[in-house]
This record gives structure tokens, C-alpha cells and sequence, in this order.
């Protein structure tokens, strides 16, 4: 077989196994989360997967008359998992970007935040690059919050990422971060745990255009039942109850 005709068989093929199967009923959608990200997705005291993400998804797959079976998925491995077919959908405060948007098609977004700084209550820091200069500062990998740091501050201050936000908040708490850099929702969150009372906001809120939403594979049209779904719970109140549970403002 010719090289050109064989890629070319290749390239059908490969666009084949990725399509969604069409025509048949879908009674059960596949959801993965992290499980790892508080008070949007995460394992309480009795095993539970549960959090913001979590009743979002329920409530969605509620207003689809579908069941909803929600998994555990590591963060890394989310959307290669999603394009292999492990799951059906990402609900787990994922933002929109242009990069993902390549590989991934996106609802409308679910909710929308921003980035901010946290530090020990006693420290100076404030976050500029002199204020800074030749600290340590934590985020997560492969999120907005890690990628703003590796463009804005590795020529100043030492970046440290981890596999999950809950590794950050540990070393914060273990003094070996001089301050770290995530979404101000979990943050928000953080601050009122027993771990979080000796650490706050440095500076205020930016990046607030981060607009999250639930990844689906491409072409796949689970993205308008979704989006009809989001639309009804937003609208008869269910998702202002959802909102209310975790925040005292609203995070649409």
C-alpha cells in the first residue's frame, strides 16, 4: 500500500474510533472527576465521592432521565481517558482554553473563577515579581494557575508543581512554600479548614475571564443534551441551590 493511501486509511480509521456511536440510546453517561479538588470534587470521611462537580453531574444527568455513574480519574490522564472512551464526560472544574478546545469539545460554561495568591498570615508577601523575589510558590500541574506561574515568575522565584491540589495545600501548611497559587474558590474553601486558619489572600483576585466547562469528545452530541440540561437547572433553581451548599455568593 502506497504511503499516502495508507495514511489516508489511517486517518478514517483513527476519526472512526473516535466518533461518538450514533443512533443508539445512551441510559447511562459516564462522568469522571478528579475526587481530589475540595469543595468541587472530592472523597468525604465515609468514602463518598461528593462536592460541587459531583451535584452538577447528578442534577444534569437528572434532567436527561439518564443515569449518572461518576468515576475517579487522575487529573494528568483526564482528556487522553476521555478520547479512549473510559468515560463520557469531564465534570471536574475543568477551565476552557484554546488548547484543549483542540482536542476536546466543551459545554457552556458551569461556572466561571479566578486565580489568586495565599501565603502564611504573618509574611510580607505580596504578589509581584519583587515582592516575589527568590521565594518558593506552589501550584498544581497542568492547571491555569501552574501554567501562570511558569510564564510569569520562573525567572524570579522557584515553581514547584504537584499532581494535586491537595499536595500544594500540604506543603503550604508544612512551611515548605513561601506561598502558592490556585483557583480562588478552593482557596476560599481552604482558608476556613483547621489546616487553613494560619494562611489568607495575598492581593486580590485576576485572571477572573477563567471560564470552566464540561469537556466531551469531539463531535459528540452528549455536548447539546448537556447544554439543554445546564439550561433547565439554571433556570428552575437547581443550580442555585447547588451553588448556595458550598458559597455564599454566586459563582456563575
Amino acid at each position: 500500500m502506497k504511503l499516502k493511501k495508507l495514511l489516508r486509511t489511517l486517518a478514517i480509521t483513527s476519526a472512526a474510533v473516535l466518533l461518538p456511536l450514533t443512533g443508539q440510546a445512551q441510559d447511562k453517561v459516564r462522568i469522571a472527576t478528579e475526587g481530589a479538588w475540595a469543595p468541587f470534587n472530592y472523597v468525604d470521611e465515609s468514602g463518598a465521592l461528593v462536592g460541587f462537580d459531583v451535584d452538577i453531574a447528578n442534577a444534569l444527568c437528572a434532567k436527561m432521565n439518564t443515569s449518572c455513574e461518576i468515576v475517579v480519574q487522575d487529573w494528568d490522564g483526564m482528556i487522553p481517558a476521555l478520547n479512549v472512551r473510559k468515560f463520557d464526560a469531564i465534570v471536574s472544574s475543568m477551565s476552557i482554553t484554546d488548547d484543549r478546545l483542540k482536542i476536546v469539545d466543551f459545554t457552556d460554561k458551569y461556572y466561571s473563577g479566578g486565580l489568586r495568591f495565599m501565603g502564611p498570615k504573618k509574611s510580607e508577601i505580596t504578589p509581584t515579581k519583587q515582592g516575589l523575589q527568590g521565594k518558593t510558590i506552589g501550584a498544581q500541574r497542568s492547571t491555569i494557575a501552574g501554567m501562570h506561574l511558569e510564564d510569569n515568575y520562573a525567572d524570579v522565584a522557584e515553581i514547584k508543581l504537584y499532581d494535586t491540589q491537595e499536595a500544594v495545600y500540604l506543603d503550604l501548611a508544612a512551611g515548605r512554600l513561601d506561598a502558592a497559587l490556585s483557583d480562588e474558590l478552593p482557596t476560599y474553601d481552604w482558608l476556613k479548614s483547621d489546616k487553613g486558619t494560619a494562611f489568607e489572600f495575598k492581593g486580590e483576585a485576576f485572571a477572573k475571564n477563567d471560564i470552566i466547562g464540561i469537556a466531551i469528545r469531539k463531535n459528540d452530541p452528549l455536548k447539546e443534551k448537556l447544554n439543554k440540561a445546564l439550561t433547565e437547572i439554571i433556570a428552575d433553581g437547581t443550580y442555585a441551590e447547588i451553588n448556595a451548599k458550598y458559597f455564599p455568593f454566586p459563582i456563575y
